[in-house]
């Protein structure tokens, strides 16, 4: 190539350039800001009839960016952009934005939104009152009467089965047919009051789960004869102190853990039936002998708050 045509490509692309950097100074500032903006927040615009309301726009911003260049140190920029929106949005919607109705809970001593306190995640809208309930006053809730613990011991027992729903609808019926959950009084059942209570279609307890619960009462018994109480036996293996976890997610809560191994292991050794880990880790959460609500459920510090009362089985 000569160096006559060398000089006419490079005077081309010299042109060429020129004419590149003059069209980019014509593009709108506005342009400009949009796409560095961009750059810094994801911005979502949807349009409707009215292109100044505020509702036509969409906003996503991340809480954790800041721009020096779009803005000053003292001012951020999402700041400077719900104050732009007032601006253009119409006098009379201005001052409408919704406020939470307050509510008093009666009996909870919580105050919540018109959409009822926050729960675990796993308590929906759609769950059963029963349910809701049992995890609003019961679940996690420290528990030292015998009783009440061959109850939740009975219940737990029963998931292999029935789901907490299920078991929580046939409560009333299970105290009525195990006279209260009395070890001393079930443990004496004979072969009559079984079939009795395996035939109630209410109830729908196999006979051989009738059968461990029966079991069960008599080897509470002997845990009584030797450590005194059921109670003190259970509440031992964490020294009369609730664990205490700080779960933010489902997903983190266990469904055994290595203390519920040790205690499965031992009950098992003395004669208990239906006491693998998985369900004895369920018998202490729902006896409060660890603490699994979700740090932002409602019922997190009330329960926090019994659990580090001193030990007051007596």
């Amino acid at each position: 190539m000569s160096r006559q045509n060398v000089k006419k490509l490079q005077a081309m692309e010299k042109s060429r350039n020129i004419n590149i950097s003059c069209r980019e100074k014509e593009k709108p500032i506005t342009n400009l800001f949009s796409r560095n903006l961009k750059k810094i927040y994801p911005v979502g615009l949807q349009r409707t009839c009215s292109a100044l309301s505020l509702s036509s726009l969409s906003l996503s911003l991340s809480q954790n960016s800041t721009d020096s260049c779009l803005t000053d140190s003292s001012t951020p920029i999402d700041h400077k952009i719900s104050l732009a929106l007032r601006l253009i949005a119409p006098a009379e919607r201005r001052d409408q934005v919704p406020v939470p109705k307050i509510v008093q809970i009666p009996n909870l001593n919580i105050v919540a939104t018109d959409e009822g306190p926050r729960r675990c995640n796993w308590i929906t809208k759609n769950s059963d009152k029963a349910y809701v309930q049992f995890h609003d006053e019961c679940w996690g809730v420290p528990v030292y009467d015998d009783n009440q613990l061959f109850e939740l011991l009975a219940m737990c027992g029963m998931l292999m089965d029935f789901n907490w729903t299920e078991i929580l609808k046939r409560r009333e019926l299970l105290r009525e047919a195990f006279a209260g959950f009395d070890p001393n009084i079930v443990c004496k059942m004979g072969e009559k009051e079984i079939i009795e209570i395996a035939s109630n279609k209410d109830l729908s307890v196999g006979e051989s789960r009738v059968r461990c619960i029966v079991d069960n009462a008599k080897c509470i018994t002997e845990v009584v004869r030797e450590c005194g109480s059921l109670s003190s036996y259970m509440w031992e293996y964490v020294s009369y102190i609730p664990v205490i976890n700080k779960f933010r997610y489902p997903r983190s809560v266990p469904f055994r853990s290595p203390k519920a191994e040790i205690i499965s292991k031992d009950m098992v050794r003395r004669g208990f039936r239906l006491v693998g880990p998985v369900i004895v880790y369920s018998f202490m959460q729902a006896a409060g002998m660890t603490i699994d609500h979700l740090v932002d459920c409602f019922r997190y510090g009330d329960c926090v708050s019994l659990a580090e009362r001193p030990w007051r089985h007596g």
